[in-house]
């Protein structure tokens, strides 16, 4: 299995591919790249690192260069009033119209007491 994700040179895959967890240092993932406070900042992928799984197509996570990445762009007042909507609305049950202090899940569509009225009165 270590054999088929080891391709440094990027011959089989297209890219250089590493095994899970055995990146070279100066790459990383956009993930990583964030807890630093950076982002690939349009650079193109530099090379990948892949983990097989049976029955199922491997993982694949892109690797980016640290060196080119940017620092992350700080959010604005704009950007923090539109987070607040949008949060905002997760949290409203359409039902109701009121706020219900958590997000609502998906799987309802409306809040506890609006999808379960019944078990509401008895309590």
């Amino acid at each position: 299995m270590f054999a088929k994700c080891f391709d440094p040179t990027g011959a089989r895959h297209g890219l250089p591919t590493y095994p899970w967890r055995c990146a070279p240092d100066g790459l990383a993932t956009k993930r990583q790249l964030r807890a630093r406070g950076l982002r690939p900042g349009g650079q193109s992928i530099a090379a990948q690192i892949m983990r097989p799984r049976y029955r199922r197509g491997p993982l694949v996570a892109h690797l980016y260069r640290v060196d080119r990445a940017k620092p992350v762009r700080p959010m604005t007042s704009g950007k923090w009033a539109a987070l607040a909507k949008a949060n905002r609305a997760r949290r409203t049950c359409p039902a109701c119209r009121q706020d219900a202090g958590y997000v609502i899940p998906t799987s309802l569509g409306m809040c506890v007491p609006c999808a379960y009225p019944e078990e509401q009165r008895a309590a």
